[in-house]
């Protein structure tokens, strides 16, 4: 079976969800978010992890896990900006459906954390 390697930028809440389904499913989606976008290389998901995660969240992780080819050909590559910011819009309503077509763990790759901030004493 082909597998395609995908990527995803996550913060600490939602990477707790996954280790929590033993690493081998993505939450459901919250109301607000009608869509899970796994990215399509390493270093898109580093700049999403680093440069929104870690602000919002403290902290910024980057995943990595392989899908069936065949069944991702089902969902066009969007380009979200420059020419490597490249996603998969998979609808929050198919992403049990998308869980299942997941080849081993995810995996994380990457962490970036806050600096600290040093206390006024010191």
């Amino acid at each position: 079976m082909e597998t395609t390697t995908l990527w995803r930028p996550t913060g600490p809440a939602e990477l707790a969800l996954v280790e929590a389904a033993g690493r081998r499913a993505w939450p459901p989606r919250l109301p607000e978010q009608p869509i899970f976008y796994p990215v399509l290389n390493e270093d898109y998901a580093v700049r999403i992890a680093r440069d929104w995660n870690v602000p919002a969240s403290g902290a910024g992780f980057v995943t990595r896990f392989e899908v069936e080819s065949a069944y991702l050909a089902r969902f066009p590559v969007r380009q979200a900006g420059g020419e490597t910011i490249l996603e998969l819009w998979i609808p929050a309503e198919e992403l049990e459906e998308f869980n299942r077509h997941i080849v081993g763990t995810i995996d994380v790759v990457r962490e970036f954390r806050a600096e600290p901030v040093p206390d006024a004493a010191g």
